[in-house]
């Protein structure tokens, strides 16, 4: 498929977002400034991207704790999003929700999750909601490998095909859960064959190109608005940090980091944009900077934005209502 000039520059702006935000998560994370847990997506951007990018405002999303790219190419705003890592009141969930429960209904967000595989059965509902409806829209269901190995996936998948749901699951298979490689809890080389259990497609893509990922996804969401239901998709990928801010990730096998730091999908985009006449170097740093000057407007909000105060510590809650 050949795309736009400006279909692959706003995927070239998006993946650079997600890198941007990542990249100033971890610093802050370091200098003691975000309270709580912060897992990083960097070195994934190519999936988010590719993916969303066949979505509308009216369709749903599920994400999972390394949700912050998924909410970037979905739409979110930086700010807010920034606001809630720092866990002021201005953050998209007032501060109460931290870097893994970042959601907006609004766009579609329907969380990020800190718990392993709790996506799926979210996106199974959302989706037999959009097919209860009418309304036309789906769902994408992004998780991790280990959360293939979960329950939920499977009963997610079943009541997905027996249904027709207009659901797209979106396997992120950065080779690890948590310090444990695929190969030590896994049988098989391929998640997407996971698929042929519940009858229906599953699919393997190099996901760090962001193009192979656009292309598949348009596949499964096309099936998904046609009424033929569900499909797998497995975005074979790498995370480059541990699996949280802190994990030193000494488990994995150097010559496979290097290996796969070499297949970084912003650089492998960049050159096809300029092969293609699409941008210069110049064209592609300038875009850099204005997303740095976005993300560090980001900081400067949240920094100034008022912490939560004792009063509204049950306010937007369950408890006790």
């Amino acid at each position: 498929m050949q795309l736009s000039k400006e279909n692959l520059l706003a995927f070239y702006q998006t993946m650079v977002t997600v890198r941007t935000f990542e990249n100033k998560a971890a610093e802050l994370f370091a200098a003691g400034k975000l309270p709580g847990f912060v897992h990083l997506y960097i070195g994934e951007e190519a999936v988010a991207t590719g993916v969303c990018a066949n979505l509308t405002a009216q369709d749903y999303i599920t994400s999972t704790h390394r949700g912050h790219g998924h909410l970037i190419a979905k739409g979110g705003k930086v700010d807010l999003m920034m606001a809630e890592l720092y866990g002021k009141a201005t953050g998209y969930c007032k501060g109460k929700g931290g870097s893994m429960h970042i959601a907006d209904v609004d766009l579609g967000i329907l969380g990020a999750n800190g718990i392993v595989g709790a996506g799926q059965p979210i996106a199974a509902g959302a989706a037999f909601a959009c097919k209860y409806k009418g309304s036309g829209a789906i769902t994408v269901c992004f998780f991790g490998d280990g959360a293939s190995n979960r329950g939920t996936f499977h009963e997610a998948m079943n009541l997905a095909s027996i249904w027709k749901l207009p659901v797209v699951f979106v396997c992120e298979n950065n080779m690890y859960g948590i310090s444990n490689c695929q190969r030590d809890h896994m049988n098989i080389c391929d998640i997407a064959d996971r698929a042929a259990a519940y009858g229906i497609p599953g699919v393997t893509v190099d996901g760090n190109d962001v193009v192979a990922v656009f292309e598949a996804a348009a596949e499964g969401v096309k099936r998904a608005r046609s009424g033929d239901g569900p499909s797998l998709i497995e975005c074979k990928t790498w995370r480059w940090r541990g699996h949280f801010e802190g994990d030193p990730a000494t488990y994995k096998n150097p010559e496979e980091q290097k290996a796969w730091l070499q297949k970084d999908p912003i650089p492998r985009l960049a050159q096809k944009i300029i092969d293609l006449g699409y941008a210069t170097d110049a064209d592609l740093a300038q875009i850099a900077d204005a997303v740095k000057a976005q993300v560090a407007a980001a900081v400067a909000f949240a920094e100034s934005s008022p912490d939560p105060v004792p009063a509204d510590v049950l306010t937007d809650v369950y408890a006790g209502q």
